[in-house]
């Protein structure tokens, strides 16, 4: 069990509460307690044949998950996260209670569910969305510090700093990019666009939504592997942004990791 430094941080009493209910059905835990991100991948290197349990948010399961692509060692176990923290939308959406003990029970009781994997050529991956929205997105620490802000303030700042509308209408805002699937092309440089976005579909594909300006069609397909380039773009992997970048490519890894989920 690899205790995350943020988790300790944030919410002690609930990682008191995940280590009781593993500790007590488990026939043995070994905990570790790390005090920076190099000791959090340094204890999952060295968990030797034992199951990882990581208490954390999704930025500390993302890492996990990161880690163990890059060794290799994704197929060896399934990957058991207990949610702590303001950040765990996306363990959630895989299928992890987002309660403390429902979801250490899970990890003792519950079922390894096979998911699929986007993965780039710089050996980024996704574990959920991925999305390239037109303009440039808020800084990863901007985007960080924007979870725990109170409603009334993400609303403010939405209002100051939207678009002025134009004849009761804002301006259009568009990107020119050229997105590809499996080889075909979607949408070239001549076409502007407001989103890409792209999300797991069954039988191991993405499906791939190319969100066009106002009178064009939409276009959606699903395919193994996408391409997209264009000037300087910036795209949000999960909930980190990333770029700019001038081409990427993602392919699906289908079934490349295993998650503990309620049976």
């Amino acid at each position: 069990m690899v205790v995350d430094p943020a988790a300790r941080a944030v919410d002690g009493e609930s990682v008191r509460i995940a280590k009781d209910v593993l500790c007590a059905g488990a026939a043995s835990v070994k905990i570790a307690l790390p005090d920076s991100v190099e000791e959090v991948e340094r204890a999952l290197a060295h968990r030797g044949r034992r199951h990882p349990v990581v208490l954390g948010d999704d930025a500390a399961l993302l890492r996990m998950v990161r880690m163990l692509h890059r060794d290799r060692a994704l197929h060896d176990c399934p990957v058991s996260l207990v949610p702590i923290g303001p950040r765990s939308a996306l363990a959630r959406a895989l299928g992890v209670p987002g309660q403390v003990p429902a979801a250490a029970r899970a990890v003792l009781d519950g079922t390894a569910r096979e998911l699929d994997l986007l993965v780039d050529e710089s050996g980024g991956i996704v574990l959920g969305a991925l999305s390239i929205p037109c303009g440039a997105p808020v800084s990863q620490t901007a985007a960080h510090w924007w979870t725990p802000v109170e409603k009334t303030a993400r609303s403010l700042v939405r209002t100051l700093t939207a678009p002025i509308p134009v004849n009761g209408q804002p301006p259009p805002r568009a990107q020119r990019l050229r997105v590809e699937a499996d080889g075909v092309l979607l949408t070239d440089l001549d076409q502007p666009v407001h989103e890409v976005s792209v999300r797991p579909a069954p039988a191991g594909l993405a499906e791939i939504l190319v969100r066009r300006t106002a009178g064009a069609a939409q276009v959606r397909t699903t395919a193994r592997s996408i391409t997209v380039s264009g000037r300087d773009f910036r795209y949000r992997a999960d909930s980190a942004i990333t770029g700019p970048v001038r081409t990427r490519t993602w392919t699906v890894e289908p079934s490349a990791w295993r998650l503990t989920v309620p049976r």
